[in-house]
């Protein structure tokens, strides 16, 4: 396992957005040297893979959103091609609460299971999909009415597309 907690803070780190605040996060799968890695405030899912020494051949990279910024105690799990068809391990929120939603096939009660997504919320996602046809990326979440980029940040590590 790593844990890079005696690592000093690089400059570039220090200047990503102005704090030090550390952060945990446990990558497993299909990753070089899955572990607990130390991260730093404003970093990104493709930053801690990358310290996770890359991906494996057998990855299924499509399956995974790079462009998440992390948080702390976050769970990554990068499956094996043709696992992400089948049933991934799910992700937990804060609360410990087992959850992974397939974005572009939830039913209202599936979206109220996701932090900060109501009744209301939950019904616009499914009226957004229902008028433009299924989500082609995640981010495109934010087009919804009411879900905004903080929003987005804390539901999109338990979203999936398909």
């Amino acid at each position: 396992m790593s844990f890079d907690n005696n690592q000093p803070l690089s400059e570039a780190d220090k200047q990503l957005d102005g704090t030090n605040e550390r952060l945990v996060v446990d990558v497993k799968g299909a990753v070089e040297h899955p572990g607990v890695y130390e991260m730093v405030q404003g970093e990104r899912v493709i930053d801690v893979i990358e310290k996770a020494g890359g991906m494996t051949e057998k990855a299924a990279a499509e399956s995974v959103n790079l462009a998440v910024k992390l948080h702390d105690e976050m769970f990554i799990y990068v499956p094996e091609q043709g696992e992400a068809e089948q049933s991934l391990p799910e992700q937990q929120n804060e609360q410990g609460d087992t959850q992974m939603v397939v974005l572009n096939r939830a039913t209202e009660v599936e979206l109220q299971s996701l932090p900060g997504i109501g009744p209301a919320k939950a019904t616009a996602i499914i009226s957004y999909r229902e008028e433009h046809g299924a989500f082609s990326s995640l981010e495109e979440l934010m087009n919804v009415s009411g879900i905004g980029e903080k929003s987005y940040e804390k539901l999109a590590p338990y979203l999936r597309l398909n």
